[in-house]
């Protein structure tokens, strides 16, 4: 997903999705969450409404999702046209405990983004179909859904630096370092 990202903004959600954005390289232009569950998607449409000539990416687990739902329908009603929001869906809240979330039932968090204005809103169902929505995250107007149904388990665990201010400070200056 993150394969010549150039200069893409990526908040990555609390748990299994900071681990994956670090364990893809990890890079000033990251803001992982270590703590705000349910937070990513909020800090990454005010991420894109202050930088619209940037691409912004929330890479968030469905648990942190359904946590903030409200803020899809924020997004729907700003209509930013550089943000993406892709959810990893193992249908558990991996970091509580591993207990079941709603999209394991009828919840389908695409057709929640749909109907609260997402310009575009996709399922990724093959693997082989991460290409193509790699390069729709970089080229598309947003504000753009993809949901990912992946598997819930155990991975050797990658951390991003857990010094809040760190992340906060070096990412600040990344931002400042590409002006735009």
């Amino acid at each position: 997903m993150l394969k010549n990202r150039n200069e893409l903004l990526v908040v990555a959600g609390l748990g299994a999705p900071a681990w994956d954005v670090t364990d893809a390289g990890d890079s000033p232009l990251n803001f992982p969450l270590w703590g705000g569950m349910g937070g990513a998607v909020s800090i990454g449409l005010g991420l894109a409404l202050a930088r619209p000539h940037d691409r912004v990416l929330v890479l968030t687990g469905d648990g942190e999702m359904l946590m903030g739902l409200g803020s899809l329908s924020t997004v729907g009603v700003q209509q930013p046209k550089n943000l993406a929001v892709v959810v990893l869906d193992n249908e558990h809240f991996g970091e509580t405990g591993m207990q079941t979330t709603h999209t394991a039932g009828s919840v389908n968090l695409a057709e929640i983004a749909r109907a609260s204005g997402f310009a575009s809103c996709w399922a990724l169902k093959e693997p082989g179909e991460l290409e193509s929505t790699r390069l729709r995250i970089l080229k598309d107007k947003g504000p753009l859904f993809c949901g990912i149904k992946v598997r819930a388990e155990s991975l050797p665990l990658v951390l991003p630096p857990k010094e809040g201010y760190l992340l906060q400070q070096r990412f600040r200056n990344a931002l400042f370092e590409n002006k735009n």
